[in-house]
This record gives structure tokens, sequence and C-alpha cells, in this order.
């Protein structure tokens, strides 16, 4: 009896140590857990910088913050260039079923685009309940829980991490949005290793890519096979679809594609350009480089013809500098959904394009020397024809003319004087040859292609658009001048006919010649050729054909409006005799 009033003295003690115990369990069971957190931090943080690969690196950034805070969906966007929407999208815990079931990625609005508007960390126990949201595409998986943080680059803000569904139907903490803002930083310090390296990387690349053109014109590589070289050099470091050159045409405001290689090139190469209405003639303008986020909708690029069918974004850069003149321009342009091209890469393809037009330069002014040799040389050999050849033999044939009146003999005096003709039509040959030893190339912009341009740009006001141009092959080498004036009294015909009577908005021209055929085809968007209409332009067209041993052909595409060709054979080119046959001696066989 006397024990039972101390129980409770003993009980109460008891169980304040319990609680006690059970205070120093949690507290040491929070230190592990912190522990264990900071060592997943630390291994997240050294897992994320140990690689160099860009897109290695921002699939470890993902990965490793979805883990450090037992989050099932995770993603980082990377915003574009102009600052307002996302440029790209990487994902984890989405398969890649889901994401074709749930379409394109998303650019940035609603709660993506909170972030990029303002960049600082965003926590949410629900999406739904934020003003910004307005829900989930068709097929995207249940999101509640949110907590995104800013991931910035040297003080910039590169893109956005975003959690959702904390694992065990929880919300984000405070120490989650810590250990992810830490790792933020973490990310921004690895991609901008991963950027230098790349960079060091492309710049090794350029360099022996510059080195091999550059080696490739001082040997005398044909121009067209460096502009090649170019072309392909420059797609294959840019990651680049396509990939042209354009060079400047004479006397017009025009630039033509000589090369292109890639997606589609077949639309590109040969095609005659705008100053104004093409990435690569606002690029050779302004001697600076243009680039475009999405080059098929491009409101400052003429959609005629079509041409950029599957490609995104795209930069134009001049072969030159303002000082040095500009040799050209040279365009790249990749697939659609690939990225942007940052400002370094399209510093680093321009350095490129101007160490290119260095070496141009200086492999044209090498020709120019071996140019001016030879002229020099032949004008010698001409002065030597003509004060040393010419002479003797004038010399000779007076010497045998004299000696011809004291030749009594009739048949030896005829050899004689036909001898002295022989000698005179040799002179004749040999002043032909100084003739042609002195000729000089004809003047600038007379040849086809500046033609072609010219008539074009002149018919363009009346047709109130501007036909879109091809050439192909050397039009100007291969057509002699008298088909090539046809050609263009042809062009002339074909736009004054659509002008007048197809009440067409587009036009194009296609001129083409492999040396063996030349072939212009104009075709329209118009009403087409009317049955009974006159036919006086037609017939004189047709006629021109004729009389070159050719033919006129007229179609009417299924699409509606009308297709003109006008094909005819080139003059095969006859070898020449260097001297002519003298005449036979009679009485006497030849050897």
């Amino acid at each position: 009896m006397v024990a039972g009033p101390e129980e409770p003295r003993v009980r109460l003690p008891q169980l304040k140590l319990d609680e006690l115990l059970e205070e120093l369990q949690a507290r040491i069971d929070a230190a592990r857990g912190t522990r264990d957190r900071v060592h997943s931090l630390l291994e997240a943080v050294l897992s994320v910088g140990r690689e160099l690969d860009l897109e290695q690196v921002l699939h470890s950034i993902v990965e490793a913050a979805a883990v450090l805070v037992d989050a099932e969906y995770a993603a980082l966007g990377v915003i574009g260039p102009d600052g307002t929407r996302l440029s790209a999208f990487h994902t984890f815990g989405v398969s890649e079923e889901q994401i074709a079931a749930i379409g394109p990625f998303p650019e940035g609005h609603g709660i993506l685009g909170e972030l990029i508007r303002d960049p600082q960390p965003l926590r949410l126990g629900k999406i739904s309940g934020h003003p910004a949201s307005y829900g989930f595409p068709p097929n995207h998986p249940p999101m509640k829980s949110f907590l995104g943080v800013p991931i910035r680059v040297r003080d910039q803000v590169f893109g956005n991490l975003y959690l959702t569904e904390k694992r065990g139907d929880a919300e984000f903490d405070e120490e989650d949005e810590s250990v992810l803002s830490t790792l933020a930083v973490a990310a921004g310090v690895a991609i901008d290793n991963a950027r230098l390296y790349e960079d060091s990387r492309l710049r090794e690349r350029w360099l022996r890519a510059n080195a091999e053109i550059s080696h490739g014109l001082m040997s005398g590589t044909d121009r067209a096979d460096s502009l090649g070289m170019i072309a392909e050099r420059a797609r294959e470091i840019s990651g680049s679809a396509l990939a042209a050159v354009a060079l400047p045409m004479e006397d017009t405001e025009s630039l033509t594609v000589e090369i292109a290689v890639g997606v589609d090139a077949e639309a590109h190469r040969g095609l005659v350009l705008p100053m104004h209405e093409s990435l690569m003639g606002m690029a050779y303008t302004a001697v600076a480089p243009v680039t475009s986020d999405d080059v098929l909708r491009d409101p400052r690029i003429s959609p005629e013809p079509p041409r950029f069918c599957g490609l995104g974004p795209a930069a134009a850069v001049p072969i030159g500098t303002g000082g040095g003149g500009v040799r050209g321009v040279v365009l790249v342009a990749r697939k659609e959904g690939r990225p942007v091209f940052r400002r370094t890469e399209t510093e680093m393809l321009q350095g490129f394009a101007a160490q290119a037009a260095i070496a141009m330069e200086l492999a044209e002014r090498r020709r120019d020397a071996q140019q001016i040799a030879l002229l020099e040389d032949r004008d010698r050999i001409a002065r030597d024809l003509h004060d040393l050849a010419i002479q003797r033999l004038f010399a000779t044939g007076m010497t045998l003319q004299s000696a011809g009146r004291f030749i009594e003999h009739p048949e030896a005096c005829e050899r004689v004087l036909r001898a002295v003709d022989d000698l005179d039509e040799t002179i004749k040959i040999i002043r032909s040859t100084i003739f042609g030893l002195r000729v000089r190339t004809g003047t600038a912009g007379s040849g086809l292609r500046a033609r072609v341009v010219r008539a074009v740009g002149e018919a363009s006001p009346v047709l109130g658009f501007s036909p879109s141009v091809r050439m192909e092959g050397l039009v100007d080498t291969d057509v002699p001048a008298e088909i090539a004036d046809d050609v263009v009294a042809v062009l002339t015909e074909a736009l004054t006919n659509i002008a007048r009577h197809a009440r067409a908005d587009r036009a194009q021209v296609l001129l083409t010649t492999d040396g063996h055929e030349v072939r212009l085809r104009v075709s329209d968007s118009g009403v087409g050729i009317a049955p009974g209409g006159r036919r006086s332009g037609l017939r004189n067209m047709a006629e021109r054909a004729e009389r070159r041993g050719g033919r006129l052909e007229l179609g009417s595409p299924d699409g509606g409006g009308a297709t003109l060709e006008w094909r005819v054979p080139l003059p095969a080119e006859q070898p020449r005799s260097p001297v002519s046959p003298a005449r036979p001696v009679q009485g006497r066989p030849g050897p």
C-alpha cells in the first residue's frame, strides 16, 4: 500500500525520457537524411560537371534533378535567342510513345512561361490553382505539384528546370527548392564548360577546313570545285542539312546560286536571287551575317520558288569583308526543330568565309600573274613572227620573184611563181595567227546569264511580280552569240505574253545547257493558252527554233497555267587546220 503513490513519480520521468529519445532519434534521422542528401547533391554535381558533350550534360542535369527531389517527371527548357519562348526541351520520366502522343514540345506558355518572364524559383502545391495555368494537352500525364528554378550561365538565363509530381503524393518543400537551386548553379557552370569545349572543337574544325580550301586553291583547283568544298565543309561543320554558295552577277542586282549540297539542292542550284527578298541577298547587301529562326516561314524571304521544305534555322554570311570586297554568300540551313544558330556559331562561319575569300583572292592574283605572263609571252611571239618570220618570208618571196625573170625554162619559172604564191599565203596565215594571239576577251556583262536577268528585270514591272529564275550549265561559254540572241528574244516574247494574256501571279524561268543543247522553259500560274487566240508570237518563237534545228513545245500542267519549252541543239565545234594546204605541183607526185 505504501508503494502505490510512488508509481506515478516513476512513470513521469520515464515518459519524458522516451520523448527525448524519440526526438533525439528524429534529429539523428534528419541529420542522416541531410547527410545523404548532401552526398547525393555532391554526386549529382560531379556527374553533371564530368560531361563535356552539351546534349549529354543537359540530359544528366534533368536526371539528377529528378533524383534529388524525388520527382516523377522532370524537364529542362532551353530559352531561344528572342528570350520569350523555348527553343529546345529535354525530358525525364516520359517515354517516347507518350511524347509522340502528346505532340510538339511546349514553347513556354502558361506556368512554363512564368519562369521565362520572371526567372525566380517557383513552387506550387497545385498547378491548376495558379492564374497562368490553362491545362494540359490531350494524352498528357496528370501533374499536380510543381517546382521550377532558372539556370543561369554567366549572368544570363540559359533555361529552366521544371519538376512535377513529388513521389508519395507530397508537395515540394523549401529544402527541395534549396537543393534544386544549388544544382542549377552547378548546371550553369557545366553548361558553360561544355559550350567552351564545343566551341574550341568547332574552331579547330573550321581551321582545318580553311587549310584544306587554301591548299586546294593555291594548288590550282578549279573554282567550281573550291566553291563546292566551301559548301560541303560549311554544311558538315555547322550540322546543317543544306549549304549553298551564291555569287554576284555582272551588271545586275542579283545573285546566282553556283553550288548547293544537301537536302533539295536541285531546287537551289542555278537559282537567281534578288538582293532584298532572300537571306543571301540581305547578307550580301549588309556585308554581315543574317540569321533566321525559321527560314520556311520568314516574312523577309520570298516563298517563290518553294525551296526550304523541311528546313528551319538558317544563317547566311558574306564571303569576304566590306574593305576587301564581298565575293559571294554562303548559306547553311538546319532541319526543322534543330537549334537555332548561336552568335558564336555565326561568327565562326563568318571567319571561315572570310578566310576562304582571302584564299580565293590569292589564288586569283596568282592566276592573274600567270595570265599576264602568258599574254606577254604571246605578245613576244607575235612580235617575233611579225618582225622576223614575216620579213624573211617576204624577202625570200621578193628574191624568188626577181630570180624568176632570169629563168628561161617555162615549167621551172611556173614552179618558182607558185612558190612565191605559197609564201604569200603563208604570210597571210601567220598574220591571222598574230591577230589571234593579240585578241582580247569581250566586254563584261555581255554574257547570256546577265542578259536573261536583265530581260526578267525589265519585264517585272509589267508583270506586277518578279519571276523566279534558275540557270544551270555553262550558259555563257557553251551557247554561241547568235543562239543567245534567240534565247533572249524568245524569253522576252514569252514574258510579254504572260503579262498580256495569262493573268498570272507567279512565273518561273529555267535556262539550262549540257553542252549539246540549250533549253529555255517558261511556266506561269495563269489561265493557260486560249485555243483560238492569236498565235503570231508563238509562231515566231517556233520559227526561231526550227531555223536552228530545234523545236517549241507548249503544255498545260494539271495544276493550271501554261508551260513553254524552247530547245535547240548547239553546233558542234569544228576542228580548224592551222595552215592551208599548198597547191600540188603539176607533173610531180606528192610525198
